[in-house]
């Protein structure tokens, strides 16, 4: 008997929508099902990140799972949840950016498994871009009314909302060519379900509309969402004031992506640790258990960072990440910090104060240095040395013994930066230049 599907969805809080009928056909047989995701970026971020363990859910449960890449509908634009139409891409930009979406998928399904159900990627672009106009009024225009388009949320919003443009044709289409997708799926693929996030059903439902439309009721085709995560505050999930949280680590480095999961509220943690990890019931309950007893150890939180950062990225990383972490509570060496790449370091000191110091100075005594107008780290020269002196004050982590030794290039970390620290938690960034 193959494990359930939507049981496994709904207890991780995973399951928004469910047309009837589809937890049925589960049961029944293997299904192929398909989520579709948007290639505007060369990366995905932790916002998709509930739809990609959707199907690596379905994939466990024995289904088959196809992801599919939106190069023809990404260079339309979704009107759905959306204020304004997006830009659209160029072919060139749109492959580049299939191929860095694979490889972050991969970590997460299995493409080179040799059972029935191993996962595929697929770009609609490859059926579109010979599907002429008169194909597309013919197959799939003749079939779904104006009226059954303008009824969808979707384009009620647009139409209704405050953008004046209102809604371009290109767009009101938009749900006719996703549906047009998952016939094609149906067609080609023997694909039977659509997986996605709930601001998509309305167009997920245009799909099942459009198969049973052209290929008669007998023709059986289903949609499930997810919900849209939020934080516990009803903030949007994933965005941060420096912007979103990428997969990619060129973009947000493992140590601020491990960092985010470090840091979400105990209420988020245990909510986040069901839909965004694999671990058992069994071991999320006790967990919980365990977090519940002592708020304070942040259980929850650590183990949610951890398997979704090695997940993601990789054990190294991780293990880089909590190396860094450390940096900032004082359990590390000159070494550590050394070893580590300058944006992670800049992470890591992000909301310390920063100065720049001219490179010509170099040379100079600390006591000088670190008392300047520019870099004014100590009031005056009296209380730095009463510091130093008590072995409160750290170069790069190690304790400074002389506070007249000289700042030379050697000390210099990446080249360019030294690290200041006053006791064990007040850092200062010094970029030379």
């Amino acid at each position: 008997m193959r494990k359930n599907f939507v049981e496994e969805l709904k207890w991780r809080g995973m399951l928004a929508q469910i047309m009837p009928g589809t937890e049925e056909l589960l049961q029944k047989e293997q299904v192929t099902a398909y989520l579709g995701t948007d290639p505007t970026a060369d990366s995905l971020h932790i916002g998709h990140l509930c739809g990609i363990m959707m199907l690596r859910h379905l994939q466990r449960c024995g289904h088959k799972p196809i992801i599919l890449v939106g190069g023809a509908t990404g260079m339309i634009g979704d009107p759905s949840g959306k204020s304004e139409e997006r830009n659209l891409l160029d072919s060139d930009t749109l492959y580049h950016n299939q191929e860095a979406i694979k490889k972050q998928v991969a970590k997460f399904l299995d493409f080179d498994s040799p059972e029935p159900n191993a996962a595929e990627m697929v770009n609609n672009y490859d059926w579109m871009k010979d599907f002429t106009f008169l194909d597309f009024a013919r197959v799939v225009g003749k079939h779904i009314t104006v009226n059954y388009m303008m009824a969808k949320d979707s384009v009620q919003q647009r139409l209704n909302g405050t953008s004046r443009d209102g809604l371009s044709f290109t767009e009101f289409t938009y749900q006719l060519l996703q549906g047009y997708d998952f016939l094609y799926l149906y067609q080609h693929k023997g694909c039977k379900l659509q997986l996605g996030g709930n601001d998509q059903w309305g167009n997920m439902t245009t799909g099942t509309e459009l198969i049973r439309r052209t290929l008669g009721n007998e023709a059986e085709a289903f949609a499930l969402t997810c919900p849209l995560i939020t934080k516990s505050d009803g903030k949007k999930f994933g965005k941060t004031e420096s912007g979103n949280i990428w997969l990619d680590p060129k973009r947000t480095t493992p140590y601020r992506f491990y960092q985010f999961w470090l840091n979400v509220s105990d209420e988020d943690a245990e909510r986040y640790i069901k839909i965004f990890t694999s671990l058992e019931r069994e071991v999320i309950d006790a967990l919980v258990e365990e977090h519940r007893q002592d708020p304070g150890r942040r259980i929850l939180q650590r183990r949610l960072a951890e398997e979704v950062t090695v997940m993601v990225h990789s054990q190294a990383d991780l293990d880089m990440a909590i190396e860094a972490s450390n940096i900032l509570f004082g359990k590390s060496t000159k070494d550590e910090l050394t070893k580590i790449d300058e944006q992670t370091l800049l992470d890591i000191f992000d909301g310390v104060p920063k100065y720049t110091m001219d490179s010509s100075l170099l040379g100079e005594p600390a006591v000088e240095l670190f008392t300047r107008d520019e870099v004014k780290i100590f009031q005056s020269k009296g209380e730095m040395r009463k510091l130093v002196q008590g072995g409160g004050v750290s170069l790069n982590k190690e304790k400074l013994t002389a506070f007249d030794r000289p700042i030379t290039s050697d000390d210099l970390i990446d080249g360019k930066y030294l690290l200041v620290s006053k006791g064990k938690k007040c850092h200062h960034l010094i970029t030379v230049k």
